[in-house]
């Protein structure tokens, strides 16, 4: 858990831009008759290795999106990235949906489907092969692929945690 505060962004001077995954109409029957509002959630990054995701809810969709945009800006993590594509494969469920993402090679590009492609391709990731299983409920989607990637580490991370060196890493 100590790991995953470390990893934490600052949005200052960060380009961020975000993608809107799924809008949900809420509908509150009343006594006065019925009472739409908006849930929309997005994921914001600088396609360059830091991601977040937030929630919105408001009256109108704009607003929402808005409001989930804002979420998005606290909940930055760094995603680590080696030569576009994630350092290892990782498997990992939230709730009632699981995500899989392995390793690709140069030029393969993400492939990806619905709400798992838009927080990889916000965090910059160019070649990957990722596959959702489980329930295809966008929220659970978009929180399992941010779990799996804040739970990624690369070579430099491990040597750092063993105490150890970075050839050591590669070679035993």
């Amino acid at each position: 858990m100590a790991e995953n505060n470390m990893r934490k962004v600052k949005t200052t001077d960060l380009d961020l831009k975000d993608r809107l995954v799924a809008i949900n109409r809420v509908t509150k029957v009343t006594k006065g008759g019925r009472t739409f509002s908006f849930s929309a959630i997005v994921v914001v990054g600088d396609e360059n290795g830091v991601v977040g995701y937030g929630l919105g809810k408001a009256g109108e969709v704009t607003v929402a999106i808005a409001k989930g945009v804002e979420e998005a800006k606290k909940n930055l993590i760094r995603v680590p990235i080696i030569n576009g594509t994630v350092p290892h494969a990782q498997e990992t469920k939230f709730s009632g949906a699981a995500v899989f993402m392995k390793p690709a090679s140069l030029g393969t590009g993400v492939k990806a489907g619905g709400a798992m492609r838009a927080v990889i391709e916000s965090a910059g990731i160019t070649d990957v092969l990722a596959k959702s299983k489980g329930s295809p409920n966008p929220h659970n989607v978009v929180k399992a692929t941010f779990k799996a990637l804040s739970e990624m580490r690369d070579a430099h991370a491990v040597a750092k945690q063993r105490g150890i060196e970075l050839s050591r890493v590669y070679n035993g």
